[in-house]
């Protein structure tokens, strides 16, 4: 019994890094520029497949660094192009605008890579358990919590440390002061959706390499994302990343009791928090921390 524990929790940890990337990613896209993003999860699909691709020239480890930029990249892009224009209407522009993204992305994939799920290879060093008791801990899942560990200590970083993210969390307090004072603000965008875009991106190679490629492989991920958010707090990222492990975890837990609850739980939660707390764990309206 303690093994079954132990190995939901394990994959409720895993799952939790999983929905903690892409919920930050969606929360400062969220917080600074008010922008819905429904094609997140599409984008986690594209960092996937950008490695699958880049994996036969430049192996796993130049596929990991190199596809979450491409990534960022083709956000930028797209941010500049179409997202922009939808910054200073009514938030449901961009979620219908970010909406039929993500059909488009998910087609692009189904054309380019086939709708049949493709596997993305690890190297063998970090395929194998740890113990022979403790062999669904493999050193792949290790490695992908010390990444996602990195990658959250890295943003925060850069938002508490360098101009940019200095400017960012003041934007998401009052991005007209911000302007006011000559920053550039079309700019702050950019970069702050680049960041969020590359955050999918990278959640998507490493999903890949546990679950596979498949052109919905982001769905799955995009709706426990937005309840990490809202349990977490709307304009908190601490609350948010708070708020991807929990239900990530409660979810694994639930499993091992109540497997058909495992999904229902995550909801339960949200509902239970809203109630007690109506703006989340550690929301305070437009704050980023």
């Amino acid at each position: 019994m303690l093994q079954l524990v132990l190995f939901n929790v394990t994959n409720g940890l895993i799952i939790g890094a999983f929905y903690v990337l892409m919920a930050l990613g969606v929360a400062m896209i969220l917080n600074l520029s008010n922008v819905i993003n429904f094609a997140h999860g599409n984008f986690l699909a594209l960092g996937g497949y950008f490695a699958f691709t880049l994996l036969p020239y430049f192996g796993f480890w130049g596929a990991l660094i190199a596809a979450p930029l491409i990534v960022a990249a083709l956000g930028i892009i797209i941010e500049r192009l179409f997202v922009r224009r939808v910054y200073n209407r009514d938030p449901v522009y961009s979620l219908l605008l970010t909406f039929g993204f993500s059909f488009i992305i998910q087609d692009v994939c189904r054309y380019i890579w086939g709708a049949s799920g493709l596997p993305l290879t690890v190297p063998a060093s970090l395929s194998q358990g740890l113990s022979r008791d403790l062999f669904f801990i493999t050193g792949y899942r290790v490695f992908m919590m010390a990444v996602v560990l990195i990658a959250i200590v890295g943003l925060f970083a850069f938002l508490r440390y360098t101009r940019t993210g200095v400017r960012i969390r003041a934007g998401t307090l009052d991005l007209d002061t911000v302007a006011a004072l000559g920053i550039n603000v079309r700019l702050l965008r950019s970069l702050n959706f680049a960041v969020g875009i590359y955050l999918a991106g990278l959640a998507g190679v490493l999903a890949s390499g546990q679950i596979g490629l498949n052109p919905n492989m982001g769905d799955d991920l995009l709706l426990p994302a937005f309840i990490a958010i809202i349990v977490g707090g709307v304009g908190s990222l601490t609350g948010t990343l708070l708020g991807g492990l929990l239900i990530g975890v409660a979810s694994a837990l639930t499993t091992v009791f109540f497997p058909s609850a495992s999904e229902a739980v995550i909801y339960v939660i949200m509902a239970l928090v809203l109630l007690v707390r109506p703006r989340g764990l550690f929301g305070e309206e437009g704050l980023l921390t």
